[in-house]
């Protein structure tokens, strides 16, 4: 580990995962050996960094927990290069090779108000309805939405979509972000925040091939975030199902996607009697459950942390959001790209000065993702340990927030960030891609980022090929 910074942000992360109640840390279980180059994802901000570390504590409690069941695991190996098209995944994979990665819709972008910017977002069609309900439009485009948005006042538009149900957020610096009622209230949030309820007792597994070998992850969530973090524990041995309400379809049904990787995927409508006993089954069968929708969305089947801890004691339970767990802005929706505008991740990726910037990948959601991994894995292991039910609670502005504290300040003198290229990827010495991995699938071969990351050499790797979307059974394979 040559890299200062890289190792200063590993020591820092792993910390994280301790709850902050308890004394000094653990020490670093296990040695990691960084390899490849660095400078894949020019940035301002230490992203390229912050990116090795989230995958890097992610492994790092992986091991932990393997130990602790009995497993032996030697060094951790992770190439720089590889994680740099891990936080790219989406860009890379390829349905019969072509492109079948999820890109931004027309009116998902940066607006120029009267006084400043606004980031929107309006990929799925039910928030571009309500971005154009914002402004009494009927139908929209680019010139339409434009024109409205730049007669009023930043703030005025970021209040009206929201109040329309749409996403919408202001362009910030740092500075007046942590001046905000919200930014103060992620400010005394963890990065990663603790829980424990109760002391229910659960069986330890024993050591099997992979550190999750044998542990049932429910996947209540959706777009990127998320997914990253059932994804990874999937590779690491993990039984993943995901559930989706078959109302509010992510993707098209029997649709294979990134987000899909190592897991199956089932329809399940939870409104319903049936589904939601059919829920409280798979929650008793379940070692953890991670839940990416908004606080409070969920609340009414039982999913809240008081209920889970009463009827499924000795759950791991992960909770994602946008904006973080309290503060005013806790309730909104929010993605990666609407979350770096108000938090000075926009201002400060600037190529001008002027016009707002974004982040050469989607670091929020892809780090906070390997983070809710990590924190899954070191809940299993405190929960082995000691028992009880165990809350995880992770946000993509804290996670913002953690970035722009982190980060050299932005400097004048760094001049802009590269423009970043159409990624290709790192090749071995046969001109293979070196972090690609392909699935023979009957219908159409599928490429996609392996996993990151080795474990005593043996690089991790998804077993089967993704699940088609909701063609699955509701109900535990192993």
């Amino acid at each position: 580990m040559d890299k200062p910074l890289e190792a200063q942000l590993i020591v820092d992360t792993w910390a994280a995962l301790s709850d902050p109640g308890t004394n000094a840390p653990a020490p670093l279980p296990i040695g990691v050996e960084l390899t490849g180059d660095s400078g894949q994802l020019p940035s301002h901000f230490a992203v390229e960094e912050t990116a090795v570390a989230c995958v890097a504590v992610a492994l790092m409690a992986a091991a932990h927990l393997h130990q602790h069941r009995g497993g032996t695991v030697g060094d951790i190996t992770i190439d720089r290069e590889h994680v740099a098209g891990a936080v790219r995944s989406e860009r890379f994979f390829r349905r019969g090779g072509q492109s079948a990665g999820v890109g931004f819709a027309a009116l998902s972008r940066f607006w120029p108000a009267a006084d400043g910017w606004v980031r929107t977002h309006a990929n799925y069609p039910w928030h571009r309805n309500a971005l154009l309900s914002a402004f009494d439009l009927d139908d929209g485009d680019i010139d339409s939405v434009g024109a409205a948005i730049a007669e009023m006042r930043a703030l005025d538009v970021e209040e009206r979509v929201f109040a329309a149900g749409g996403i919408a957020a202001a362009v910030r610096g740092v500075d007046e972000w942590l001046a905000h009622p919200q930014g103060h209230a992620l400010a005394a949030e963890a990065l990663i925040g603790h829980c424990v309820i109760g002391d229910a007792v659960r069986r330890v597994r024993p050591a099997a091939e992979l550190p999750a070998s044998g542990v049932r992850v429910l996947d209540l969530t959706r777009v990127i975030a998320g997914p990253v973090c059932t994804r990874y524990l999937a590779s690491l041995g993990a039984d993943v199902l995901r559930v989706d309400p078959p109302h509010h379809l992510d993707m098209g049904r029997g649709e294979r996607s990134d987000t899909l990787l190592g897991k199956r995927s089932a329809l399940l409508d939870l409104r319903s009697p049936a589904g939601a006993a059919t829920l409280h089954e798979l929650l008793g069968l379940a070692d953890a459950v991670v839940c990416g929708y908004r606080p409070g969305a969920l609340d009414r089947f039982g999913l809240t942390e008081d209920a889970l801890a009463t009827r499924h004691p000795g759950l791991v339970v992960v909770y994602l959001d946008a904006w973080g767990h309290g503060g005013p802005w806790q309730h909104r929706r929010g993605f990666d790209s609407v979350v770096q505008a108000p938090t000075g991740i926009a201002s400060g990726e600037s190529a001008d000065g002027t016009r707002p910037g974004a982040l050469p990948c989607q670091l929020l959601d892809h780090g906070t993702g390997y983070l809710a991994a990590a924190a899954l894995l070191h809940g299993l292991h405190a929960q082995s340990s000691g028992g009880g039910t165990h809350i995880r609670r992770l946000s993509l502005a804290r996670t913002a927030l953690w970035l722009t504290a982190t980060s050299p300040a932005v400097v004048a003198d760094s001049g802009p960030p590269v423009p970043e290229a159409e990624p290709s990827p790192a090749v071995d010495d046969v001109g293979a891609p070196r972090w690609l991995t392909e699935f023979d699938c009957a219908d159409d071969p599928l490429t996609a980022v392996a996993p990151p990351g080795a474990l005593d050499g043996r690089p991790l790797q998804w077993r089967t090929p993704p699940a088609g979307y909701g063609n699955d059974p509701a109900a535990w394979s192993v």
